[in-house]
């Protein structure tokens, strides 16, 4: 019996299972449903929902609908999307997390607050879609940054208040603090404010352990994931023998030992039922040896 681990504190967080349900809820009232964007960056659960009605849609579409239905994924938007919902009598299903709902308000009021020497800085991925509701706040004047490469936007002369979009390493933010600490200039002030969700921010720790404890790690996430590419990536730093795959269906290009102690793990935005297809498909391979 080949020996299988599914990781108990993989999975959906509770942003993206708000949101889930809310769109169950919703499509099994038998309506017509759309979604602004992925519902959750995981190919195969934007599959399933496809397949019980939802239909996802981008801005530009969203802009021509009327009087229909329409689910904000948990990523947040900007206000300029629910004006364009109030103007085209849109009913808006809100399924935005309240952790960013939190932080779009902490950056307005920032903002609002701020002098003109004041420069806002997000630590987030460019085109996110949670950065494109955080930029949203302050009419698009904020400096995003994702590396250290990215420092060079900064005016270090100016006051600097940083914060970070809710799914990003909580190591690098650290690390970015340290490096601005180091280059700002005598009389100006820097501010920052840890706004990393916890729920994600635990899973690196989490996967740490899972990658020690098994010979080999698959990690099932979607590839337009930012949390999964970076958890993937500390697992491989754990284990080398962590393998990337979206869909069961790609066990059958590796050449995986049997006898080795296999863990399944995976992203915030990875269904738990997607887990155990692999752990199936794992243990069909195994029987038909």
């Amino acid at each position: 019996m080949v020996n299988i681990e599914i990781d108990p504190k993989s999975g959906f967080c509770f942003g993206v299972v708000n949101a889930i349900k809310k769109a169950e809820e919703e499509l099994a009232k038998g309506t017509p449903m759309y979604c602004l964007g992925d519902i959750v960056h995981n190919g195969q659960e934007v599959k399933r929902l496809t397949e019980m009605g939802l239909v996802t849609i981008n801005l530009e579409e969203f802009k021509n609908l009327r009087d229909v239905k329409v689910l904000f994924r948990a990523h947040g938007e900007p206000p300029s999307t629910y004006e364009i919902a109030r103007q085209n009598n849109i009913e808006l299903i809100d399924a935005s997390c309240p952790v960013v709902l939190k932080l779009q308000k902490r950056i307005k009021n920032s903002y609002e607050a701020a002098t003109e020497e004041q420069q806002i800085v997000i630590y987030g991925k460019p085109g996110h879609a949670e950065i494109v509701g955080l930029l949203g706040q302050v009419d698009n004047n904020a400096i995003v940054i994702e590396n250290e490469d990215d420092l060079s936007k900064i005016d270090f002369t100016r006051n600097v208040r940083l914060f970070s979009q809710t799914t990003k390493s909580l190591a690098g933010f650290n690390h970015l603090v340290a490096t601005i600490s180091e280059r700002m200039a005598p009389n100006a002030v820097f501010e920052y404010s840890d706004t990393i969700c916890r729920q994600v921010a635990n899973r690196i720790p989490n996967i740490a352990i899972f990658a020690e404890k098994n010979d080999i790690i698959l990690f099932v996430s979607g590839k337009k994931s930012s949390n999964g590419k970076v958890l993937y990536e500390h697992s491989k730093s754990i284990n080398p023998n962590t393998y990337l795959i979206n869909d069961p269906e790609e066990i059958d290009g590796l050449n995986l030992d049997l006898t080795k102690k296999i863990g399944i793990c995976g992203a915030t935005s990875t269904p738990g039922w997607l887990m155990e297809a692999v752990a199936e498909r794992i243990r069909q391979k195994a029987t038909n040896k």
